[in-house]
């Protein structure tokens, strides 16, 4: 029988199997999914749960250290959370780790509430970046089943001008621009103008009066 898919996965990348275990049970014990790896290379070769996640990193590391880590996920845009954990940590490596994103940098030995309210943060800000993202493949996936003339007319709309108006700029009908603005309010799912516009702002397509 297939495992149920995770509702979200701690990531844990650290070379002490004694760390990867103490980490492992402090997240289980609160009822979060972990997966631990003794290498980045051990990470990147593992196929990763399409979920919200977010990424515990150690500073040293076999091969490829943790902050030469966190610079190559970025190149690859491979957007995770991440929460640096070391046991040698400086002040001019903690402002790297803070300025490239990280979401904490902990020393250790680190308290386990510290680690866990990084964890949900880190967790919370993935979420959301999903969530954010879906919403913006929606809005783009409707605004492409609109006519062209369709999204000309909810480019109009979007910068404020009245039927009357995008009739003269679009040499129309004002009763055909009435049914063009139906047909985009109800295509784009769109419940007000303001709504519209804030869809118009995601695709791109607000034109300024």
């Amino acid at each position: 029988m297939p495992r149920p898919e995770p509702q979200s996965v701690v990531f844990v990348v650290d070379d002490d199997a004694s760390i990867r275990d103490a980490m492992q049970r402090l997240l289980q014990s609160v009822g979060l999914q972990a997966e631990v790896f003794a290498s980045a290379a051990e990470f990147l070769r593992s196929k990763l749960a399409d979920v919200p996640c977010c990424l515990v990193l150690d500073v040293r590391l076999p091969g490829l250290s943790g902050l030469d880590f966190q610079t190559e996920l970025a190149k690859a845009d491979i957007q995770i959370p991440i929460i640096f954990m070391t046991g040698h940590g400086d002040i001019p490596m903690t402002v790297k780790a803070m300025k490239a994103g990280a979401i904490e940098f902990l020393s250790k030995p680190f308290r386990d509430q510290d680690m866990l309210d990084a964890v949900r943060l880190g967790l919370d800000r993935d979420r959301a970046r999903r969530e954010g993202e879906k919403a913006m493949a929606d809005v783009r996936g409707k605004f492409a089943s609109l006519t062209q003339r369709e999204q000309e007319v909810m480019g109009f709309v979007t910068a404020g001008l009245m039927n009357k108006q995008i009739a003269g700029e679009m040499q129309l009908a004002e009763i055909t621009v009435k049914l063009h603005r139906g047909s985009v309010m109800r295509k784009m799912e769109a419940k007000s103008v303001a709504d519209l516009v804030r869809m118009a702002d995601f695709v791109g397509i607000r034109k300024k009066t």
